[in-house]
């Protein structure tokens, strides 16, 4: 496949419009959550593709929707979520979210899609592009573990159905190893539950095991659009059980640093 050839096929980030001042938060019902024989926690690779300045990221795209995606399904490894920030940036980032059942299928996948011919053709423009013209700056990587409390992702209906739809994404630092494992048991121990009561909406918890500025835990909420985002926070904040966890002294100081991302799905996303 000629490479300018390649680049024609790329899909450009799905546009995510805001909601007109009369829209109404409606929480989000019947999540696809996993079934109780499989509550086996699994783990996430969470990529940050760092494109060049004023590049369109292209090449990246068209590798993630035609090559690497499909042929991630091909090994049973769905849903995969690729993530353009709202408001674009220069220079922009792709986030990619790739679930495992184990850690063994995650250290396995690079020998996995090595064999994989469909994948090594369908990749080769990006696999092999020259160093006059790098598909990216740079990738960033984290590994999670899912918690206990939502061991698996979870879709809600306008996610399902590709409808507009919009994500946050959070990283909560902690200053220390215990701390930070408390925060995640605050997780575990109501406040993943209180999330979804308010139609938040998680899509997934992970407390990062390998990257950068460990330690610290990453999870991803959505909405229907960026106004019934912004009501479900507010439920949130002013719900009796919140206001009982928040004041506990037993998660005091958890976390230390916060980090938001504003996201919204590309045309191929499944998330």
């Amino acid at each position: 496949m000629k490479r300018r050839e390649f680049l024609k096929t790329s899909l450009a980030v799905s546009a995510v419009a805001v909601a007109s001042a009369g829209c109404t938060a409606t929480p989000a019902q019947n999540p696809v959550r996993p079934k109780s024989a499989s509550r086996k926690q699994e783990y996430y690779e969470l990529r940050a593709c760092r494109l060049k300045s004023g590049s369109t990221g292209g090449l990246v795209q068209a590798y993630l929707q035609q090559a690497l995606v499909p042929a991630l399904n091909r090994l049973g490894i769905e849903p995969v979520g690729v993530f353009a920030e709202s408001e674009p940036k220069d220079p922009a980032t792709l986030f990619v979210l790739i679930p495992y059942p184990s850690l063994e299928m995650f250290q396995s996948i690079a020998s996995r899609l090595g064999s994989d011919s469909e994948y090594l053709s369908l990749a080769a423009d990006y696999l092999q592009t020259d160093k006059d013209h790098p598909a990216y700056e740079r990738i960033d990587t984290w590994v999670l573990r899912a918690f206990a409390g939502m061991p698996r992702i979870e879709l809600p209906p306008y996610s399902r159905l590709r409808k507009e739809r919009l994500f946050e994404m959070r990283t909560y630092e902690s200053y220390s190893e215990t701390k930070a494992a408390r925060k995640v048991a605050m997780f575990n121990q109501g406040e993943i539950d209180i999330m979804r009561e308010v139609g938040l909406a998680p899509i997934f918890y992970g407390e990062a095991l390998a990257g950068p500025n460990l330690p610290h835990l990453t999870y991803m909420t959505s909405g229907e659009n960026a106004q019934a985002h912004q009501q479900h926070w507010e439920a949130f904040r002013k719900h009796p059980k919140w206001e009982h966890m928040k004041d506990d002294p037993q998660y005091a100081d958890t976390v230390s640093k916060i980090t938001k991302w504003f996201l919204v799905p590309t045309g191929y996303s499944q998330i």
